[in-house]
């Protein structure tokens, strides 16, 4: 497979790579499979979220939009 990197993204990784003391092609794999992971993780906790979420809407668990936002206006100092 060819992977077109912009000269700007190229000149980046040549400059990780020799940095890490990695062949360019290692680096990108290395940094490619570090970002994959962290969005599959990303993924996984925004799914875990929204069945959770759902759950406590489903079991009654919740309140009203207003004084949800109330408490966050409170819990981070913002005016009305």
């Amino acid at each position: 497979m060819e992977v077109y990197l912009s000269p700007e993204r190229h000149a980046q990784l040549n400059d990780y790579a020799q940095r890490h003391g990695q062949a360019p092609e290692a680096a990108l794999d290395d940094v490619l499979a570090a970002a994959l992971e962290w969005e599959r993780q990303d993924y996984q906790q925004a799914v875990e979220g929204i069945r959770k979420g759902y759950a406590d809407f489903q079991a009654g668990r919740v309140r009203p939009v207003e004084e949800s936002f109330e408490a966050l206006r409170v819990r981070h100092g913002l005016p009305r």
